[in-house]
């Protein structure tokens, strides 16, 4: 089924648009407009780790003709003292830190920042410009300007070999370092450090795309995330190559073409999606993370926000093996396990939606009743060691997966989707703590071992999650739970361990729902396209399609999803997803 998928859908802004502007000369013509020539005045841009300073070096510093320019970089320690400082968060791990509760001016020399602070001083006159990462700890600023970065672009320029990590230079390391440094230490310290930056921003840059520097008034950002609050939402999908991944993507989706696959589409990961604010003819692209650090009351509403904090809880993906390989055999964290290993509060318990499947498709889920843990373990170090293949059809259930089943998968529970699937992955945020047990001795795409974790995934698996116990708890658990004229509703999981809940609805007339006070995430499972409606008008009708996820801020409320002209199936069919109470 080829779609009308968006892959770069964007929520538009009223009453702005004289509130954004696009390119270097509007940007500079804009700022010039703040500051007096004759006065001192102090422009702060600070920036998130990744954007490209010499671009702003050559491209806007010299339209606004300073007096004097700083950069904040100076003060930051050097790379050895910042080694000594994060070495306990780095680990010798290669995929695995612990997560940092560091803040930013731990980084920062405080004899360097006195003498930057110094040279401010000294300057009586004309525009003063202190920009990089942590320009405001030089100065707040008379002008403040915030320069972001979503964190998938952040990848694609490590991989480029362009980026180092920041106060690193490490642009030759492996990758799988190289982001770990960012997700455990650097995203970290600097969300902390942008969140109240953003609250009182009088700018935001956005120069994801060199082609299109564009940038917003603070006011009208913060207008905007609030507006996002109050209906349906996408944010920006990206998709990813991997060593198992399949076809079916690049064909439905419309992709490249010239892609030998794809593996992942993180398709509702607020972390490392992109969103993107439309202000009449400017699009701006920031993280969609700013969304959930700014509301995240109105967006999670307050008993999720209450637990969780300024974290999007639920994470919607999709994994490729159509036409592809089976993914690692694999294992999560027990809750236990990630909070004292890792420094998470949470764990990654997970399950897959089957959205399409090949004939004679499997998902590995859980041992075999009788099997001796001993001997597993052993055949896996000896498969680790290059021995011998793991013996999985001695010790891993292989249960047939055709299209709309739900597997269920608690952390602990030992599982991979095997080729011929592709799976729509409903699961909790902490999207990188998998320990693979075995990958069927692959190399990964970059032509290295991919990286086993056998040590980590022995303390944390759950024997007692046998063929019997597996096929009664966690495979197809749908139950009817409510139906009406042209619909029904369905409970499809997950399991009592696990904090999601998802509801299944197969309609052919409009159907109500309400977030009640809790975000809502969906997913057009069966059908071409639907209509998300307020039953009052508080949004416009908004239009998704086939495969399509989106969120739906607990601020919403009542909404009804219907069928649209264009979808003359019958029964459509989405499943959602929220935080039980």
């Amino acid at each position: 089924m080829t779609t009308t998928y968006d892959k770069w859908p964007e929520i538009p802004v009223a009453g702005y648009d004289d509130r954004a502007w696009e390119s270097w000369e509007n940007i500079a013509a804009t700022l010039n407009k703040t500051h007096s020539t004759h006065q001192r005045t102090v422009l702060t841009l600070d920036c998130y780790p990744g954007v490209r300073l010499r671009e702003l070096e050559e491209q806007l510093f010299p339209l606004l003709d300073p007096a004097l320019i700083l950069n904040a970089e100076e003060a930051r320690r050097d790379e050895a003292a910042l080694h000594t400082l994060l070495a306990r968060n780095l680990t010798d791990d290669r995929v695995f830190g612990v997560l940092s509760c560091h803040q930013l001016n731990e980084f920062i020399d405080p004899d360097a920042l006195e003498r930057l602070n110094a040279q401010v001083e000294a300057c009586r006159e004309g525009l003063i410009v202190i920009y990089g990462p942590g320009a405001a700890l030089v100065h707040p600023g008379d002008i403040l300007v915030y320069a972001d970065l979503p964190r998938w672009e952040i990848q694609q320029r490590m991989r480029s070999g362009e980026l180092d990590n920041w106060g690193a230079q490490n642009q030759s390391e492996d990758m799988l370092r190289r982001y770990k440094r960012a997700f455990f230490i650097e995203w970290r310290v600097f969300d902390r450090h942008k969140t109240p930056l953003l609250k009182r921003a009088d700018f935001i840059l956005d120069t994801t795309d060199s082609r299109r520097p564009a940038m917003v008034s603070g006011d009208a950002l913060r207008a905007g995330l609030k507006h996002a609050t109050g209906r349906p939402f996408r944010v920006v999908p990206f998709f990813d190559p991997g060593v198992w991944g399949g076809q079916w993507m690049k064909q439905t989706f419309d992709l490249d073409p010239s892609a030998p696959n794809y593996a992942w589409c993180f398709d509702c990961v607020p972390e490392e999606n992109s969103l993107l604010l439309r202000f009449g003819a400017v699009r701006i692209e920031i993280p969609s993370q700013d969304l959930v650090l700014l509301q995240p009351r109105a967006l999670l509403g307050e008993k999720v926000h209450a637990r969780f904090g300024a974290e999007f809880p639920i994470r919607f993906d999709f994994l490729d093996t159509m036409g592809g390989q089976n993914l690692s055999f694999q294992v999560h964290p027990v809750t236990e396990y990630i909070q004292q290993q890792f420094g998470m509060h949470y764990t990654q318990d997970e399950s897959y939606y089957i959205l399409e499947a090949e004939p004679g498709a499997n998902v590995y889920l859980g041992t075999k009743t009788g099997i001796d843990p001993d001997e597993m373990l052993a055949d896996l170090r000896k498969a680790e060691r290059g021995e011998k293949a793991f013996d999985d059809h001695r010790f891993v259930n292989a249960l047939p997966a055709k299209k709309h089943d739900h597997f269920l998968i608690p952390a602990g529970t030992v599982h991979c989707s095997g080729k011929g699937t592709m799976v729509l992955e409903i699961s909790a945020t902490p999207y990188i703590f998998t320990f693979k047990l075995w990958d069927w001795g692959r190399l990964g795409m970059d032509g290295q071992p991919r990286p086993v974790h056998l040590d980590h995934g022995e303390q944390v698996i759950d024997w007692q999650r046998d063929t019997q116990w597996v096929n009664q708890h966690l495979v197809n658990q749908i139950e009817r739970v409510a139906e009406g004229h042209g619909w029904r509703e369905e409970r499809t999981g997950l399991h009592e361990r696990e904090f999601i809940e998802t509801r299944r609805h197969w309609f052919s007339e409009p159907v109500t729902h309400h977030t009640h006070g809790g975000v809502n995430v969906l997913n057009l499972i069966e059908g071409d396209e639907a209509i998300v409606e307020s039953p009052n008008g508080a949004f416009p009708p908004f239009v998704v399609h086939y495969a399509e996820t989106f969120i739906v801020p607990a601020s919403v409320g009542e909404y009804r999803i219907r069928p649209s002209a264009h979808s003359p199936e019958t029964p459509l069919a989405t499943i959602k997803a929220w935080v039980r109470s």
